[in-house]
């Protein structure tokens, strides 16, 4: 074994030491769910339980410059437990956990690093990139934004991502970096903030064993600096868990075992479990965790191997684990007696550098090529449609700008639907790092969607309305674009107040085309008689308030147009008669208050998005 140990060692730590160093216990941890009700076709039974037990009093304790291991099948617990240990599990959360004797806070979460399991990251970024910007959120105003960067490019240099640095992070569709390099960036940011404690969800799920080696080695050589360290594993090779200094292994929410790695298998075989042939000691760890005994002579069925387990666990290493427990162990206090700032950074800082990484990320969104050609070959094909019509078509010109209310009403609200669930799990990241206020993450975000949100509907009235021969002076067409770009606004809005309440594209979508054509229908156009029992839907209508304002920028009170054989008043053409040429003022304020309160409302359903609470 200590061959292994020779030949897993990575070479001397480049890594820096923590300056202030984190004993982490844990004692008899509970955590308990309510359970989901049954449909309508399938009632609870009397006696089901309405209550799951997801972690059964575990206990335990990791000293600095040691590698916690927690091992243990599908459904064991252990995510559930490294996210209560990272102090971002709320719920019905039981037993002790502190943090150099003392509770979590937010200090302590300031020098806390969580890893989850699946990277979040922006795939349009560089390596380079993404690690800068977090070093510009992340670290504190002690530092000048010059040794921001620089700090994080020493962080791509120790974690050996140099010959990636350039190269953009990818995604699913879009090729980028490999998955190994992808988890060391999300080590990487947080590594930035020098943590005292780092906690990781299976950091090497889903990679090649000399991979994963590469992150474990990496991890060993945090830990030699006297960080704190605790991962998930779901299957270590042999190579791997000899490198691990104590191991957890949970069954079903039990403990099985907790102590150094390299005793676990005489443990076990103290109890009479042991190995029939030589095996990797995690396969056989996980086995026993299944309740599978590699015994042919142990006919006990899954359950009661298990429950064998945990009983013999209780009562063999419980004096151990709380002589272990008392100890104290040198502590440095500075954690507690150092305040910190809530936030990292100034609010102008964070909108600043939000604004900046979100246009980079979006880049190739904003200029789309579809999206723009789509909107200047509608432009054109409404300008030749409607070439130069005049007064004397007023039916004409007024379905016109009816189209306009309609287009510019589904196409910003469709765009903006999409803002908020594509950015849920980075969201959720962030902010359970405390990186940034959420005021400066909306601000930015939607800030950053204007440019094009802006230019591609003016684009369209500068096209349309001089080819179709509106009304031809400056004022009218100033009304005009005024009147279109508040509509874009509030449809956006409301797309973002659909995305943020609902999270899920395909509701939020079917939702959003409901409302719209709702206002639509109410907008004066298509109906000008509505029964009084339905007729307050066009209080609410954003077509109608914009149709109104469209109206009053090409037509006045006494104006007349060409009828027939006579003069008519254009008050009292039926498509305009119904809606009235007055009450400008009324519909742009409507408008502006909807502005503010969809925005109001994405605002405040985004504040319940925290850090995913994922049961493992």
């Amino acid at each position: 074994m200590e061959d292994i140990e020779a030949q897993s060692s990575p070479p001397k730590s480049v890594f820096k030491k923590v300056d202030r160093t984190i004993i982490l216990k844990f004692q008899e941890v509970v955590y308990t769910i309510d359970t989901k009700k049954q449909g309508w076709l399938k009632k609870n039974s009397k006696n089901s339980p309405l209550q799951k037990q997801i972690l059964k009093g575990v206990t335990g304790m990791v000293l600095p410059g040691e590698l916690l291991a927690m091992l243990g099948p599908s459904g064991s617990g252990k995510t559930t437990l490294l996210t209560a240990l990272g102090g971002r599990l709320g719920g019905k959360l039981g037993g002790t956990i502190t943090y150099n004797n003392k509770p979590f806070s937010s200090t302590m979460k300031r020098n806390t690093g969580f890893v989850t399991q699946d990277d979040v990251l922006y795939p349009h970024l560089t390596v380079t990139e993404t690690l800068v910007f977090t070093a510009l959120l992340r670290l504190p105003n002690s530092f000048t934004n010059q040794q921001k960067i620089t700090h994080a490019e020493d962080v791509i240099d120790q974690l050996g991502l140099t010959r990636c640095k350039t190269s953009i992070i990818g995604g699913p569709t879009l090729r980028g970096i490999s998955g190994g390099e992808r988890k060391r960036v999300s080590i990487g940011q947080e590594m930035l903030i020098n943590p005292s404690l780092l906690f990781l969800d299976e950091p090497t799920s889903g990679l090649d064993s000399t991979t994963a080696q590469r992150i474990v080695s990496t991890l060993w050589e945090l830990a030699r600096g006297g960080r704190t360290i605790v991962l998930t594993i779901h299957q270590p090779s042999s190579r791997l868990f000899y490198m691990f200094h104590k191991v957890l292994l949970l069954s079903e929410g039990n403990s099985l075992f907790f102590g150094k790695g390299s005793e676990v298998m005489s443990y076990f075989e103290s109890i009479g479990f042991s190995p029939c042939v030589a095996m990797n000691p995690s396969d056989f760890l996980l086995d026993l965790a299944n309740g599978i005994s590699s015994d042919d002579s142990n006919q006990e069925d899954q359950t009661t191997i298990k429950q064998k387990l945990a009983l013999a666990y209780k009562s063999n290493l419980a004096d151990n684990i709380k002589e272990t427990l008392e100890f104290e162990g040198p502590m440095n206090d500075e954690l507690d007696l150092k305040k910190c700032d809530t936030w990292s950074t100034t609010w102008l800082q964070q909108f600043t550098v939000l604004l900046r990484r979100d246009l980079k990320e979006r880049r190739h969104e904003s200029f789309d090529f579809l999206k723009i050609a789509q909107v200047v070959i509608t432009a054109f094909l409404c300008g030749l449609l409607w070439w130069q019509s005049d007064t004397a078509h007023i039916q004409d010109q007024s379905g016109l700008l009816f189209f306009y209310t309609g287009f510019w009403g589904f196409f910003p609200l469709f765009q903006a639907i999409f803002t908020f669930p594509q950015e849920r799990e980075m969201l959720a990241k962030e902010r359970s790092s405390g990186m940034y206020r959420l005021s400066s993450y909306f601000v930015s975000r939607t800030t950053g969607d204007l440019p094009m949100e802006l230019v591609l509907p003016t684009l369209f009235c500068i096209i349309t309305y001089w080819m179709a021969g509106l009304k031809p002076n400056l004022a009218s067409f100033l009304h005009a674009l005024v009147a279109l770009l508040l509509s874009v606004l509030v449809s956006q809005g409301l797309g973002l107040a659909l995305g943020a309440l609902v999270m899920d594209l395909k509701k939020a979508t079917i939702l959003g085309s409901v409302l719209m054509l709702t206002f639509t229908l109410a907008g004066g156009y298509y109906v000008q008689h509505v029964p009084v029992f339905i007729s307050w839907i066009k209080y609410i209508s954003i077509s109608l308030y914009t149709y109104k304002l469209l109206i009053g920028s090409q037509y006045e009170q006494d104006q007349t147009y060409q009828c027939g054989n006579q003069t008519c008043l254009v008050a009292d053409f039926p498509a305009i008669k119904s809606i009235g040429l007055d009450g400008q003022v009324k519909s742009f304020v409507a408008l502006a208050i909807m502005l503010v309160f969809y925005r109001a409302v994405a605002y405040v359903a985004l504040m319940r998005i925290g850090a995913p609470k994922k049961v493992n």
